[in-house]
């Protein structure tokens, strides 16, 4: 989990692996050191992208506009950072 999640500054950053068009949004453990994330979008004119956004956004009980695919929108392999965020919080609300 070492480098899934990680302080920069002000802001968090999570490595994300997405798999999109699936049945719903959730987490669905590690890929690759990564945080798994089926996502109920396609990855079809940055639906996908947006999808993800709302539902960690949901989940840290934070704005959409504090959390941004920062890397990887064109791929499965992304970054996402969250304003104003602590790692503690970032894990718990993510990992449980």
């Amino acid at each position: 989990m070492s480098g899934m999640i990680e302080q920069q500054g002000e802001c968090v950053r999570v490595r994300v692996h997405a798999q999109p068009r699936a049945s719903r949004t959730e987490i669905v453990g590690e890929h690759d050191g990564a945080l798994k994330v089926r996502v109920a979008a396609p990855p079809v004119d940055g639906a996908a992208n947006t999808e993800l956004v709302r539902f960690i956004a949901k989940r840290l009980g934070i704005a959409r506009s504090l959390v941004h695919v920062v890397s990887g929108e064109a791929g499965r392999s992304k970054v996402v950072e969250i304003e104003g965020a602590d790692t503690e919080h970032v894990r718990r609300a993510l990992l449980g």
